[in-house]
């Protein structure tokens, strides 16, 4: 133990006094707190948003035979075109003209109130304009046929603009809502592995290649070696992000009445309490058991080049999960056989159990078994990790296979 925590602090300390590590931690609380406090210094400094001026928005125009008809059309547009200047026009060249001299950016030649021919100088990929014209057509053609029927214009507007009011509760688990948290999660987890898991394999690597392995495992134990490197990695991953998004939480509550009601902003922050309990364990699990495989590829490479190619069987397993998990969110099916397989197979269960919990009932008694499988499995690989940085030390040259690792390991024992 005494050697563990020796290790454990001196790695820590690397960590802490590592200036990217520190300096990409203090950019991104910097630019959460930027972003979290964007109302209150929007309004100090009178920068709120406001509609484009009237003199210059772009001018849409409406060609109709009938000039009341094209009117009555253009006034029904303008609501739903706030950044347009809807315009009724009588002749379609003349708008072609418009058009191609910019003097308008686009027309609207109604043949009939369920038939329009759109013109534009150069169609935009995003251009949305005919899909909203189509449905603002319906309800002029529901007007009209209205006014026909002897309705007034006012109550057929009415009766077209009455308001549904509707709500929903949900007696189990909201998908809508815990979607965005199992996402945030998942690339969270993703994106720690990836940065710390490389971090774990090059230092050891490092060490290997400067010799300084072999004094090091002369004066401590491979296992409280292997278990300091790893749970100092772990903890310096978990207090970057317990600062990102510590900040993030204290830069909203500081600014929270500025925010008003903006959904967005309380969804993403308003996680329940036991969703951040599994978020938390999952994380920590699962970081874990890929990091000990990380620092045992590392104790194998002779040199750093050589991370990066034996690293790969280890990161197909992990893109393999990522790829089973995220598609299973987009298809809103998350018990399906795969998954259910994937929440016990301890290198996928971390995303693809917490993901599970998030969006789906998931029994007590198959959470217990898939934590419990995965915490004996962060021993079992921590320890055989162990072993493997132990004969790793004296290992140079070609990095060993597969089936030299396993022969070593048996001869171990």
């Amino acid at each position: 133990m005494k050697q563990f925590l020796t290790i454990f602090k001196y790695e820590i300390k690397n960590f802490f006094k590592n200036k990217v590590f520190v300096g990409t931690t203090l950019f991104f609380v910097a630019i959460l707190a930027l972003v979290m406090s964007f109302p209150r210094i929007s309004e100090a400094l009178d920068m709120e948003f406001s509609d484009t001026p009237e003199d210059e928005k772009e001018i849409m125009l409406i060609v109709a035979e009938n000039q009341d008809q094209a009117k009555l059309i253009a006034e029904n547009f303008a609501p739903a075109f706030p950044d347009y200047k809807v315009v009724a026009h009588g002749d379609v060249e003349s708008a072609k003209e418009m058009i191609v001299s910019e003097e308008a950016y686009c027309a609207f030649d109604v043949k009939s109130l369920t038939s329009f021919t759109y013109y534009v100088n150069n169609f935009s990929i995003t251009d949305s304009n005919m899909e909203i014209a189509a449905e603002m057509m319906k309800n002029v053609y529901f007007i009209d046929s209205l006014m026909s029927a002897g309705v007034a214009p006012e109550t057929a507007v009415e009766i077209l603009s009455a308001p549904v009011e509707y709500s929903y509760e949900s007696l189990g688990k909201d998908q809508v809502m815990n979607f965005f948290y199992a996402y945030i999660m998942i690339f969270a987890l993703y994106m720690v592995i990836l940065l710390y898991g490389q971090m774990v394999a090059t230092n050891v690597a490092t060490e290997k290649s400067s010799r300084a392995m072999e004094l090091l495992i002369t004066s401590a134990k491979p296992t409280a070696m292997m278990f300091g490197k790893v749970l100092s990695a772990c903890v310096a991953g978990l207090t970057q992000l317990v600062a990102v998004f510590g900040s993030a939480l204290l830069f909203f509550n500081v600014n929270k009445d500025y925010w008003g009601d903006n959904e967005i902003a309380k969804m993403l922050l308003d996680i329940p309490p036991e969703l951040v309990g599994f978020m938390l364990l999952f994380f920590l699990l699962g970081f874990l058991i890929y990091a000990f495989l990380f620092g045992a590829i590392g104790s194998m490479a002779s040199k750093l080049e050589d991370i990066n190619t034996m690293v790969t069987p280890v990161m197909l397993m992990f893109i393999f999960a990522f790829i089973v998990v995220m598609t299973s969110m987009s298809s809103g099916n998350v018990d399906s056989g795969l998954m259910k397989f994937c929440s016990f197979f301890p290198f996928t269960s971390p995303m693809a159990m917490f993901t599970r919990i998030a969006l789906s009932d998931v029994p007590t008694a198959s959470v217990v078994i898939s934590v419990a499988i995965l915490a004996v499995s962060i021993v079992g690989v921590g320890i055989i990790s162990a072993k493997i940085y132990r004969m790793g030390v004296l290992l140079y040259g070609k990095p060993p296979k597969m089936k030299e690792i396993i022969k070593m390991l048996k001869n171990s024992k």
